[in-house]
């Protein structure tokens, strides 16, 4: 597979919806995590990422606006010992629980499926990074319709146990704009993954669309000392 720029890839999809990038820094001595939300809709707009512990959740920037929690409140990022869980919806929880009691990452979102937002159908995106020994490792999923057909799951995981230094991977949720939002097509993208952590935020938050673009979380984890660095940018301030 051939690298990609992540910077053009997001400056040529006006609304790549929600989108998780896991990787390793150039130098080969960070592991990396990003996830950011879009949104069309004020409900979807209507949002800010907050710390929480070790992760994040959304809430609303004005609460008086907000309409249906059900789809856009949650916790994206959550930490288990030396796994971070970065997830488009609340299958963070059913993930975090999941391997807690010994189930594997793809066995934690057997439960699960594609949100139930018809006629978008629109996927659940998920990844575990874990850092050991250091070394690190992750793996991503997507759960979707088939071809907007609600009648059928389709399960993909995808598992990086040597991420190579400077390489990450990219999934969203959506191809680009539309009605029906068309989903995410193939394996996670091959991009460059730069060693600062200020840098790469702000590569991103400049890279996606102005008018649709929510908010923004990357995290470096240094993977001899475990010691993270984490940008969290919200276009509500």
């Amino acid at each position: 597979m051939n690298k990609i720029s992540l910077e053009k890839e997001l400056q040529e999809i006006s609304y790549p919806g929600r989108g998780i990038v896991i990787g390793r820094s150039r130098d080969g001595r960070k592991a990396v995590a990003a996830y950011f939300i879009m949104g069309r809709s004020e409900n979807s707009r209507n949002r800010i990422f907050v710390e929480d512990g070790q992760g994040i959740r959304t809430q609303a920037y004005d609460p008086s606006k907000l309409t249906d929690p059900s789809l856009i409140i949650y916790a994206p990022v959550r930490v288990l010992g030396n796994q971070t869980i970065v997830t488009n919806g609340d299958q963070t929880d059913t993930v975090y629980e999941g391997v807690s009691q010994g189930k594997s990452f793809a066995g934690s979102l057997e439960s699960r499926k594609f949100e139930p937002d018809a006629p978008n159908y629109t996927p659940r995106i998920s990844a575990v990074l874990t850092v050991e020994n250091g070394a690190c490792s992750y793996e991503m999923s997507i759960l979707k319709s088939s071809n907007g057909n609600p009648d059928e799951c389709l399960r993909y995981t995808f598992s990086y146990d040597a991420p190579q230094p400077g390489e990450g991977r990219f999934i969203h949720t959506y191809q680009g704009d539309g009605n029906p939002l068309p989903s995410f097509e193939g394996e996670p993208k091959l991009v460059d993954i730069p060693d600062d952590c200020g840098d790469f935020t702000k590569m991103l938050w400049e890279s996606l669309n102005e008018e649709n673009k929510v908010s923004l979380f990357v995290r470096y984890i240094d993977l001899a000392s475990g010691d993270c660095e984490t940008k969290i940018v919200n276009k509500n301030q």
